[in-house]
Formats: C-alpha cells, structure tokens, sequence
C-alpha cells in the first residue's frame, strides 16, 4: 500500500515537472484549432439563397416591368439564362481564378490560379476562414455564397443593353466580361492576397466588385451598341410598375442577405450590417421622392424604388463599416445625387443606358464606396479595421479613390474589348431594326408576354 501510494505520489510530481515551463521562458501560446459553428454555416446557407431570390426573380421581375411589353420575355430570358450560365463557369473555373493563388508577389495580386479547377479539392469536410481567428465555415458554403455574387453582377449589366441586343450576343458579353472583369476584380479587392485587398481598401460586399464593375460595364456598352429608334425622340414608358415594385422589395429582401451575409458570421456585426441595409435604402427612397416633387412637381413609386436600390448600392461596400447614422447619411446623398444622375447627366451626354444601369449602380457605388471612408471613422460611429485612434479619413479616402478609379478603369476596358469581340462573332451584336420594332420577344424567343 505505501508502494502503490509513493509510486503515485512520485508519478504525480514528476508530471507536475514536465508541466512547469522552463525558468526565465514563456510557456507556450495554446495553438488555435479552428472550428465550424453550425449557426454561422446556416445563416450563410440562408444568405446565399437570399442572394439567389434577390436575382431570380427580384432583379428579372424589376428590370422587366421597366422595358415595353414586346421585350419582357426577353429581359426574363437574359438575366434567368445568365444565372444558369455564370453558375457553371463559376464551378468550372470562376471560384480558383478569384479566391485562390499565393497570397505575395507576381501576377496573384491581380488573379488567382487553376489549383482548384472544377472545385478540386474542394470538399465537405473542407473549410474556409472567416474574420474571427478560430472561426471557419465549411469551403462549399463559401463557393456557393460567392457564386451569387459572381451571378447577379453580369446580370446587372444587361438592364443597360435591354431592348435592342441578340440574345446569343450577350450570352457571349456576359461569359467574356465575367471572366477578365469580374474575376480579377473580385480577386484584387476580396483575396487576402490581392492588391486592392494589400492597399487596404474596404469593400464589404461589393462597391467595386459588382456595383461599379457592373455599372460602367453597362455605361460602355450601352454605348458601343447604340440608341433605341425611340431614345429622346418618343416616350418609352414602363410597361409594368407593378411588376417593377415587386421587383425592388425581393430585391430589398435578397440585399440582407448580400450585406450582411458578407460578414461570414451570425455575429453582432451581421446584425449592424442587418440595420444598415434597412436605413441606408429606406433615407434614399424618401430622399429621391423629395427631390423629385421640388424638381418635378411629382413624388412617383418608380422614383422611391429607383431611391432604395440606389441607398442599397451606396451601403454595400460600408454595410458593415457604418454606424447606423452613418448609413442613413450616406443613403440620403445617394439617393439624391443617383436622381441627378438619372434625370440629368444622362440626357446630357445622350447615351442610351435603357434602366440606368450607370445611373444607379454605377453612380451610386461610387458614391458608396467613397462614401465609405468617412462613414467607417470610429469618431463618426463606424467600425474601421485596426486601432480606432490611428484611423485617418484622408488616408483610407485615398485608397477608396485609387479602388474607384482602378475598378472603372478596368471595367471599361474589359467591357469595350469583350463587345468588339462579341460584334465580330455575332457580325454585329445588334438586332436589326424590324427585329427592334416587332421586339426581341418574338424575334428572339418566339413567345409572347402577353396574349
């Protein structure tokens, strides 16, 4: 018994030894073992289908109330079958060129690689990290939370080229402007090893990535193609503003899930991005109305739609950088300065953007993602990356410019490239004007909206 009792005791202090750390050493950090909470992977689960109603059938239904009848089909058609496709190129290649590669140096700050090409490697027992150390989420639920991003944003551009572009020729425009815009746009903002990403800049859900990136894309090519017969000769009313309305709630609904699904957790931060995206869109509805009754004599339902969306465009990139004050400002001066764009710069210039494309989302994330960088000020309420008390609304102001100008720049270049391209397949990417006059829904798709 006093063996047994010794033998223990001994054993005892021999592994209280071993634990002590050395003398005059640290002991050593416990190591970080990452694990998937099942509550963040769901609220990224319901995110992504959000993100999916928001374009099919919100974004269908909005941009198809707005062009005449003899084209509705047609928009349905574009966007729907635009979904199908860019989720395939996604899968196939999409998701390895934009989040993949080494994290320094070379070409990897502009685009990622093939090493997961066709999702190789990619499995369910793989994992993908968020903003928390420790705290990952499964990797397909990441691929197919950002397939959607990678979806609705060529689909934005075809509101631009609406009414008077053949439906195999924006099939193509859209699969060449994913691939060398969208791509290494998302890749250089959203890659930890992408440049944009390296300077700094803050987009949380896409500002540059989709907003500005679609807008100028639809800027471009709504001038390379040409005017509608009609543009500023004859009215060219809506066919349906209920559908329009319908519309804009899903994709009001849809946005929760773009902006605060971006945070990859079911965080307090999720739900400051949750508030945001209701204040920021609501200021801009009622800002737009305003403005149009003291400049137009009238407050209309198009108006406060086109508002929202315009306030739900300019809180993306700062869904989760601004206080709640911050995103109400920022979506009031979007909503004013987008009706100004809309109503003024666009029959300045004469160009043909057939559902303001530009207008809102080109425009309006300009304004957002500027706006960003003042909004994010810890003094002002935002929740800038980093020690708060070294934040500098100049310095982060310069790096949303230089993010601005690089994603208009690229964006308008890939776009003009991808048309003239598109022109030479199709010899010419434009219907021809007795298919324009019948209207692409029977000229296109042989059917009707309406009978």
């Amino acid at each position: 018994m006093t063996v047994k009792l010794s033998k223990i005791l001994g054993l005892a202090a021999l592994a209280a030894l071993v634990a002590l750390p050395a003398l005059g050493q640290d002991a050593p950090a416990p190591e970080v073992v990452a694990t998937v909470d099942k509550g963040d992977t769901t609220w990224m689960l319901i995110s992504t289908i959000l993100v999916i109603a928001m374009t099919i059938p919100g974004l269908a239904l909005f941009y198809g109330g707005l062009v005449r009848a003899k084209n509705m089909l047609s928009v349905l058609m574009q966007v729907f079958a635009g979904f199908a496709m860019i989720s395939i190129l996604w899968v196939i290649y999409g998701y390895s060129l934009a989040f993949n590669g080494p994290t320094e140096g070379g070409i990897s700050g502009f685009i990622g690689d093939f090493s997961k090409l066709f999702l190789g490697g990619v499995t369910p027992a793989s994992q993908s990290a968020t903003f928390s150390a420790g705290v990952e989420i499964p990797e397909l639920t990441f691929v197919v939370f950002q397939l959607t991003f990678a979806c609705i944003t060529p689909a934005l551009i075809v509101g631009a080229i609406a009414e008077r572009m053949k439906f195999g020729a924006v099939m193509l425009f859209l699969a060449l402007w994913f691939t060398f815009s969208y791509l290494p746009i998302a890749h250089m903002v959203w890659f930890g090893g992408g440049y944009l990403f390296g300077l700094g800049a803050y987009d949380f859900a896409g500002g540059t990535v989709v907003h500005i990136n679609a807008g100028v894309a639809g800027l471009v090519a709504a001038i390379m193609l040409g005017k509608r017969k009609e543009f500023m000769k004859e009215p060219i009313p809506p066919h349906n503003l209920t559908f329009t309305f319908i519309g804009a709630c899903l994709l009001w609904v849809g946005w929760f899930g773009f902006n605060a699904g971006s945070n990859l957790e079911a965080t307090g931060l999720a739900a400051q991005a949750v508030l945001n995206t209701i204040t920021a869109p609501a200021a801009a509805a009622l800002a737009w109305a305003l403005a149009e009754k003291f400049t137009r004599g009238h407050a209309s339902l198009l108006g406060a739609a086109s508002g929202a969306v315009a306030g739900l465009v300019a809180i993306t990139p700062a869904a989760g950088f601004a206080g709640t004050m911050g995103a109400l400002v920022l979506g009031a001066i979007a909503g004013v300065v987008c009706l100004w764009a809309v109503v003024t710069l666009k029959p300045m210039f004469k160009y043909d953007d057939a559902l303001d494309v530009f207008g809102v989302h080109g425009v309006g994330g300009i304004v957002g993602a500027l706006g960003t960088a003042i909004v994010a000020a810890p003094s002002l309420g935002g929740f800038a990356l980093g020690d708060p008390a070294a934040y500098s609304i100049g310095s982060q102001f310069l790096i949303q410019l230089q993010a601005v100008a690089i994603a208009v720049v690229w964006s308008a270049i890939v776009t003009a490239v991808a048309m003239l391209i598109v022109n030479l397949v199709f010899g010419g990417a434009r219907v021809s004007e007795s298919a324009e006059s019948d209207g692409l829904d029977v000229t296109d798709h042989g059917e009707r909206a309406y009978n």
